[in-house]
């Protein structure tokens, strides 16, 4: 099940996104937020909207985003905060008077559907929300807070997919439209999650960034980035000068 957060009009909700025909797709809306509810569970509103006609958002409003900075037996994590989330219908602000140079990260995004602490990794599944699409932007040369803290700097999108993925999943992501990077999943999700959650409670809505092990690229004002993701979608960002 694909579970998107849009806009439309005045209203923000959450909707699944249905249809196979990707040029024609539509969006249920859903009462409420669906986390804290079973996927089999979410309740319909009766109004559905062609996707065209809606603007998607990010697909949660994380309390935290944490990622990963090696995929050795003891990580080294890292949190971006909730302010660098955008969507897929915004921009990545390049910081042209912070930073010389900033790069891209394609990776798979895991979205935290309950609070939770300690989570055993054979456990794992049964916190876990959803699967989305992230890019991990970077500013080179800044301590870690600065380098990966900045507005804008973790697009996720462009919904949720809730479905178990396949163990092994391609990511791939291009720069106006040029392959630049393709790897396949770095991390064991369940041992991610069991890792992080024994130094924090995780809330519902919280995103864990699985890493790549595939080398980034740098990024220019005036770029389309695009992060492709087996199984969930393509999440694509244009960048911008930064005011």
């Amino acid at each position: 099940m694909r579970i998107a957060r849009f806009s439309r009009g005045d209203g923000v909700a959450y909707g699944i996104v249905e249809g196979e025909d990707e040029t024609a797709l539509v969006i249920a809306e859903l009462h409420g937020h669906p986390f804290g509810v079973d996927p089999g569970g979410v309740r319909l509103t009766g109004r559905t909207y062609p996707l065209a006609e809606v603007r998607l958002l990010a697909p949660v409003l994380p309390s935290k985003v944490i990622g990963v900075l090696s995929a050795a037996d003891e990580p080294v994590l890292f949190l971006k905060p909730s302010t660098a989330v955008t969507g897929p219908a915004d921009v990545i602000r390049y910081p042209v008077k912070l930073a010389e140079r900033v790069g891209f990260s394609g990776e798979l995004a895991v979205v935290i559907g309950r609070l939770c602490r300690q989570v055993p990794r054979e456990r794992a599944d049964e916190v876990v929300f959803g699967y989305t699409c992230a890019n991990d932007v970077t500013a080179a040369g800044l301590d870690v807070t600065r380098a990966k803290g900045f507005d804008t700097f973790c697009p996720l999108g462009p919904w949720m997919e809730t479905g178990a993925l396949p163990a092994d999943i391609g990511i791939t992501t291009t720069v106006n439209g040029a392959p630049r990077t393709s790897s396949r999943l770095t991390w064991n999700v369940p041992a991610l999650i069991s890792v992080v959650s024994e130094v924090m409670t995780l809330l519902p809505g919280d995103v864990l960034l699985t890493g790549s092990p595939a080398d980034g690229g740098l990024l220019s004002v005036g770029d389309e980035v695009a992060v492709t993701i087996d199984g969930i979608g393509t999440l694509t960002s244009k960048v911008v000068m930064s005011d």
